[in-house]
């Protein structure tokens, strides 16, 4: 389990994890990609 945490930091800390982290951020500010990501984790966890 410690490998894969390491291998994730690891990515994160690159400059591709960089960018994926940038766009993150870009899609969790805008309303309405935060709504779809919501239902998306709903449908995740059983709720509709």
């Amino acid at each position: 389990m410690a490998g894969i945490l390491n291998r994730i930091k690891q990515f994160a800390r690159s400059p591709q994890g960089q960018r994926v982290v940038a766009e993150a951020r870009r899609a969790a500010a805008d309303p309405r990609k935060r709504a779809q990501a919501q239902r998306l984790l709903g449908r995740f966890r059983g709720r509709h």
